[in-house]
């Protein structure tokens, strides 16, 4: 972890992360995670026709794409490829932007050493290259506003160090749980689920009073959507609380509209779950009565798009929770091609050896 605080300190982005980074699954080396065709191949080609010379090459479809997972699997081939010391490696580095057809990886050497792995690799860079470019824009649409990563909730709980990973590069360093930011050092933030406040009848103050006797250095960050009446007990608990309230969270369902419009005219908008009205309101309501110090984080089916829209109008909000739309949005898949035999061209129809500038050069580790 220290090589990578250093180099994170040092470059100002991630660069080459070494094997012991990653845990992996041994399996992998054994072929479970490989389709069996691939296996097929390996034992044929080892058994009839060893020792030819391949290059394959990765790329996905995509214009404005942010590139990850390259380093997860140059790590995948020096630690389950046979004699990766004689791979040559050459691999555009996680964050680089890539677009379509772009190779982003390139292996050359035995088949029978690394064909395996093909598809192993194709979901890592596909994976997170998917939650990167996600992640990447939304930190576009959010113009410089606060965000954390609710996406712990959104996929299976082993998805969340390596989505974590791909969400720091794509620009989100706040994160809901500790495994989000294992691979980079970075402990989970947050105050009080909706939980809390049923356990205390309902009674936001009294959940605030509890949060704040357990954790006394903290200055509360209370969910305000509990009963569904947003402006009215934001005041109350900020009365109640007074400088010890930093902020609320409002996570309103898109299923409901808020207490505040049951006397008000929304003929001219759409005032379920989270809307900008409300928020408009809420804020108002916490200036006049002298609470512009506590801050309004809001959650609850945030899309780069409706955050887009949001920034670009100045709607009063501090922090925006981001969950669905950084992991549960595939949106970009990568295919690995064998390009060359023997250093001569040898692809299928359509495919080719695409020569890439950008790619560098990867040594193998000498401590591996």
């Amino acid at each position: 972890m220290e090589e990578l605080e250093i180099k994170l300190k040092e470059q100002g982005k991630i660069k080459r992360l070494t094997n012991k980074t990653f845990q992996f699954d041994p399996r992998i080396g054994e072929g479970y995670y490989t389709a069996n065709y691939f296996l097929k191949s390996r034992q044929i080609v080892s058994k009839q026709h060893p020792g030819h010379i391949v290059t394959m090459q990765w790329f996905q479809r995509r214009d404005d794409s942010m590139l990850c997972g390259v380093d997860e699997a140059i790590a995948v081939l020096h630690c389950f490829a046979s004699h990766p010391e004689d791979l040559e490696i050459w691999a555009l580095n996680d964050g680089d932007i890539i677009s379509n057809g772009e190779p982003v990886l390139k292996v050359t050497g035995r088949y029978e050493d690394f064909g395996f792995l093909e598809s192993v690799i194709d979901g890592i860079l596909a994976r997170r290259s998917s939650v990167a470019t996600n992640v990447m824009q939304v930190t576009r649409a959010l113009r410089g506003a606060a965000t954390f990563s609710m996406a712990d909730r959104q996929d299976d709980y082993l998805t969340q160090p390596g989505d974590g990973y791909a969400t720091y590069v794509g620009g989100i360093k706040a994160y809901s749980t500790d495994a989000q930011g294992k691979w980079v050092g970075i402990k989970g933030m947050g105050t009080m689920p909706h939980a809390l406040i049923e356990i205390c009848g309902g009674d936001v103050c009294k959940a605030a009073d509890i949060y704040h006797a357990e954790f006394p250095n903290e200055k509360v960050v209370a969910l305000i959507d509990y009963n569904n009446d947003v402006v009215r007990d934001a005041i109350i608990l900020a009365k109640h609380l007074g400088h010890d309230l930093k902020g609320i969270r409002v996570d309103t369902s898109k299923s409901l509209i808020d207490h505040y419009f049951d006397d008000k005219d929304t003929s001219g908008f759409d005032p379920h779950g989270v809307c900008k009205e409300l928020i408009y309101a809420l804020r108002e309501e916490l200036d006049k009565n002298g609470f512009d110090y506590v801050n309004i984080t809001v959650s609850s089916g945030f899309t780069a798009e409706k955050i887009d829209a949001w920034t670009k109008e100045g709607v009063p909000v501090n922090m925006y929770g981001v969950g669905t739309s950084l992991v549960n949005n595939t949106t970009i898949g990568f295919t690995g091609d064998l390009v060359e035999l023997d250093g001569k061209p040898e692809a299928k129809e359509g495919r080719r050896n695409i020569p890439n500038p950008r790619l560098e050069r990867v040594s193998y580790p000498a401590n591996s």
